[in-house]
């Protein structure tokens, strides 16, 4: 898939578990590329834990991305 076309899907195509969705859709993040900008201090600060940063950062590799506007 074009990475462009992915950031622009919802939070739910990474295919991480709801409870994490659901925090993210608490602080007003929707799509991918909202998700894609922060930086995992970032997602600290919105009180997200080791555990979920790290499903969220594999889900982005998986798919050829990376926090911090990273693209592989």
């Amino acid at each position: 898939m074009n990475y462009k076309i992915f950031l622009q899907s919802t939070i739910e195509n990474l295919g991480i578990d709801y409870k994490t969705i659901k925090k993210l859709k608490e602080n007003k993040i929707n799509n991918i590329q909202d998700l894609w900008i922060l930086k995992r201090k970032d997602l600290k600060d919105l009180d997200f834990n080791d555990n979920e940063i790290k499903q969220i950062v594999i889900c982005l590799q998986l798919n050829g991305l990376d926090l911090n506007m990273k693209r592989y």
